[in-house]
């Protein structure tokens, strides 16, 4: 069903990429309560499958908390990285101004010292011209003066020096400070994966094989959804207006079926929620930050009822994930860690709070 001014989510076929954790296919059965975190494999008695499943889940939405909290404070780090540099060339700057009024001021305490080697006095008595000599000492009264003014204008140009050396360091100790906390939250992320590979590893073979083939599973549908799509054989056709930029953006994400979910990655092979939404749209020439809580202030609010093909959708107080809209109420995001990019009802995710259209 075709028309103008409608659009279908078909994708250009590409060699399926997926891979992953054989836990993946863990996190198909949603969160059950407060769940227990691994301690010691030896004291603790094993989980049953669904037990080990809800945990994983758990633990791998916890990562995904972490790891977007992390991603929020790179724009701080860009920014604090900015400041750091301009402050460092005007340092630069200032330091070159300093060694020229220092140069200055030595060819000047050369120069009077090389016109001052007797008493005024002494000279007056001594010169042949007395009035050449008023006239002369009139000129080294100046020069005396232009000396003061140069030693000023010394004092003021390390003062402000000193000032940029300090803001330097301050600067310098901000970032630092936000570089580790950013490293606390991405130890926090491989803390929780850490957690959940030690439930899978509790659970017995037969348990683990089960899971193994959940992932085959799981990696077949989605290596003949693609399929489907490149082939132009889907079953569902998304029939709304779209914009030529956010068709862009959507075929790219929809092109990204399989890839696995890894923190921090925009791409080619790997995303994470928000920088497979960053990379799309960027497709598109519209550029988002790389933060799901950034992304919600970057383009036009719009509400629920209102969503199209392309809009971003958001999770989580404080908002720590990002999915693409692509109509019939379904998204194409990276869920989380362990799972692959894939297509989900939009409930998929609990706690919307939100969606915006950039561009």
């Amino acid at each position: 069903m075709s028309r103008k001014g409608t659009y279908r989510a078909v994708s250009t076929g590409r060699t399926y990429r997926t891979r992953g954790l054989a836990l993946a296919a863990i996190t198909s059965t949603a969160l059950i309560g407060v769940l227990l975190v691994p301690g010691s494999a030896a004291a603790d008695p094993k989980p049953t499958l669904e037990q080990a499943r809800a945990q994983v889940a758990a633990l791998q939405e916890k990562s995904e908390v972490a790891g977007e909290a992390a991603n929020d404070l790179r724009d701080d780090i860009k920014a604090a990285t900015r400041k750091v540099k301009a402050i460092s060339a005007g340092i630069k700057k200032q330091q070159a101004q300093v060694n020229s009024i220092k140069l200055q001021i030595g060819a000047l305490a050369v120069a009077g010292y090389q016109q001052t080697g007797m008493t005024t006095t002494a000279q007056l008595l001594l010169s042949d011209d007395p009035d050449q000599f008023l006239s002369q000492a009139s000129t080294a009264q100046a020069f005396a003066g232009q000396q003061s003014a140069t030693l000023r204008r010394f004092q003021s140009a390390q003062g402000k020096l000193a000032d940029l050396q300090a803001g330097e360091r301050t600067e310098l100790a901000a970032l630092q400070a936000i570089q580790s906390k950013q490293d606390q939250l991405k130890a926090q992320a491989d803390k929780a994966l850490a957690d959940a590979e030690q439930v899978v590893a509790r659970l017995d073979k037969s348990a683990r094989d089960k899971l193994a083939a959940e992932e085959r599973e799981e990696a077949r549908k989605l290596r003949e959804e693609r399929a489907n799509r490149s082939n132009n054989r889907m079953e569902e056709e998304i029939d709304v207006p779209i914009s030529e930029r956010a068709k862009i953006a959507v075929e790219y994400a929809l092109d990204q079926l399989g890839d696995r979910y890894v923190w921090g990655a925009d791409g080619p092979s790997s995303f994470d929620c928000s920088g497979l939404t960053m990379a799309a749209w960027g497709k598109a020439g519209v550029s988002l930050s790389h933060s799901s809580r950034a992304q919600i202030g970057e383009g036009r609010r719009v509400k629920r009822s209102a969503l199209m093909p392309g809009d971003l959708v958001f999770y989580g107080s404080p908002i720590h994930h990002v999915g693409m809209y692509i109509g019939n109420g379904k998204m194409v995001h990276a869920p989380r860690p362990g799972k692959p990019v894939a297509i989900n009802p939009i409930d998929y995710m609990s706690g919307y709070v939100g969606a915006s259209r950039p561009g």
